[in-house]
C-alpha cells in the first residue's frame, strides 16, 4: 500500500445526512397512515357490532311472531333462552326453546360512551346503544358531532 492512500473508515457527514433525510421521508408517509388505521378499526367495529345486534333483534322478532324485545329487558331477551311470550330463563327447557341470540352485548367502540354495553330508549349513564322496541331499530349512543374519518355521524350507521 502506498503512503499517499489512506484507508477509508466510517461514514462521511454527507452520507449520514442523506440516511437521516430518507428515514424522515419514510416516517412522514407512514405515521399518518398508521394513525388513521386505528380510527378506521373503531369505525369498522361499530359497523360490525351494529350488524350483529340488528341480526339478533331481527331473528328474535322472526321467532316471536314479529314482536321485538322490550326496552327494559332487551339484553336478557337476547342473551338467554325465551318462550313464545318473551319470558326468559338462563338454561333451555321444554318451554324456552328460542335463543340465545347473543353471548354478550358488545361494548360501544366509539364516542363519549365508548365501552358502555347498556341498551335503553334514550341516552343515560352506562348506555351504549339506543333501542326503539316498536321498530326494532338500534343505534350507537353518540352525539351528532361524533363522526368517523369520512364525516359520517356514528348515530346514522
Amino acid at each position: 500500500m502506498s503512503p499517499n492512500r489512506s484507508r477509508r473508515t466510517g461514514f462521511t457527514l454527507l452520507e449520514l445526512v442523506i440516511v437521516v433525510v430518507i428515514i424522515g421521508i419514510i416516517a412522514a408517509i407512514a405515521i399518518p397512515r398508521m394513525s388513521r388505521g386505528s380510527a378506521g378499526a373503531s369505525d369498522k367495529a361499530l359497523a360490525g357490532d351494529l350488524a350483529v345486534l340488528r341480526n339478533a333483534i331481527d331473528l328474535y322478532g322472526a321467532e316471536h311472531t314479529g314482536t321485538y324485545p322490550a326496552v327494559a329487558t332487551i339484553a336478557t331477551q337476547l342473551t338467554q333462552y325465551s318462550d313464545n311470550n318473551g319470558n326468559t330463563v338462563a338454561t333451555q327447557d321444554a318451554n324456552h326453546i328460542y335463543g340465545p341470540y347473543l353471548r354478550t352485548v358488545p361494548p360501544l367502540p366509539v364516542g363519549a360512551a365508548k365501552g358502555n354495553t347498556g341498551m335503553a330508549a334514550a341516552t343515560g349513564t352506562g348506555v351504549g346503544w339506543i333501542y326503539t322496541a316498536s321498530t326494532g331499530v338500534i343505534q350507537a349512543n353518540t352525539t351528532n358531532s361524533e363522526v368517523d374519518a369520512a364525516g359520517v355521524q356514528y348515530n346514522t350507521y
